[in-house]
């Protein structure tokens, strides 16, 4: 019975050591490792008190912890999801328009280099 409570304890430990890693590598930024850090102290928390969540279950009336967890898990990836689709939309809407400046840019400096070769 006590194995979960060790793997959850090690899994917690070994994500939240992680992302602190790549933090001090500067491959991860720190608005996406508040989330991480979040997830990783939860995970710790509840490892450290499995009691938590079978109460927060019978609260909130879910018959299995371990689907409470499933739940919540399941929520976050999809919250994470939305955010990241929100992301690449601006992020690719900004390539597109740089794309077009240096194209612009590109045009412009051929034409200027055009009308210096005709001019000899």
């Amino acid at each position: 019975m006590m194995a979960p409570y060790v793997l959850g304890l090690v899994g917690a430990i070994v994500t939240l050591a992680f992302v602190f890693e790549l933090l001090r590598r500067r491959h991860l930024r720190e608005k996406y490792a508040v989330l991480w850090v979040a997830i990783g102290l939860g995970g710790l928390l509840l490892s450290l008190f499995p009691v938590a969540l079978t109460r927060l279950s019978e609260l909130v009336g879910v018959e299995l912890p371990s689907n409470l967890l499933f739940f919540g898990a399941l929520f976050i990836l999809l919250l994470m999801n939305v955010q990241h689709s929100f992301e690449v939309g601006r992020l690719e809407e900004r390539t597109r328009t740089l794309a077009e400046e240096v194209a612009l840019l590109r045009l412009e400096q051929q034409q200027q280099r055009d009308g210096v070769d005709d001019d000899r």
